[in-house]
């Protein structure tokens, strides 16, 4: 099983993943470790989005071969990736169906108000779930770049909110 989790910056994907992750014993793949392991040392102050979405596609072609090793073992991939695109969601739903392995969407509908509180918090305090700090800029740029899943998207799916 292949868990998609979407929600916008400070939604709590992080922390939902790791509940998802105590209930179903699977193995969390989360796009903010990863970049700040594989990728931040080697960032350039003017390195933009695309230097990120370029490195995010090199590592979810690694992600997607061990999905293929979890799938054998049946043991569940839980995909904290961001996934603030439709095309993006996309991409792995296709991936899933083309494999033949079942797929369910959790999306973390949380208010603006709360996600930028959150944000601030986890900046302040580097808790558990820090990777690196979230600027006013980039949580208004998500606010734009994030696009809701449809209703189609979300049948058979699990909304959370508030």
């Amino acid at each position: 099983m292949i868990h998609l989790i979407v929600g916008n910056t400070g939604s709590g994907k992080t922390t939902y993943s790791t509940a998802l992750k105590r209930k179903t014993q699977g193995i969390i793949f989360s796009i903010d470790k990863w970049n700040k392991t594989l990728f931040l040392d080697d960032k350039n102050p003017t390195d933009g989005l695309e230097w990120f979405l370029e490195r995010i596609e090199r590592a979810e072609k690694m992600i997607m071969d061990l999905i293929h090793q979890l799938e054998n073992s049946k043991t569940d991939s839980i995909l904290d990736l961001g996934l603030s695109k439709f095309e993006h969601r996309e991409k792995f739903r296709k991936f899933a169906d083309l494999n033949g392995y079942k797929l369910t969407t959790h999306f973390l509908d949380i208010s603006k108000e709360t996600r930028l509180n959150r944000i601030k918090k986890r900046n302040n305090e580097k808790g558990e779930t820090f990777e690196f700090e979230v600027s006013n800029e980039d949580f208004d740029f998500m606010e734009n770049w994030f696009e809701m899943p449809s209703e189609k998207e979300m049948i058979g799916g699990i909304i959370i909110s508030e």
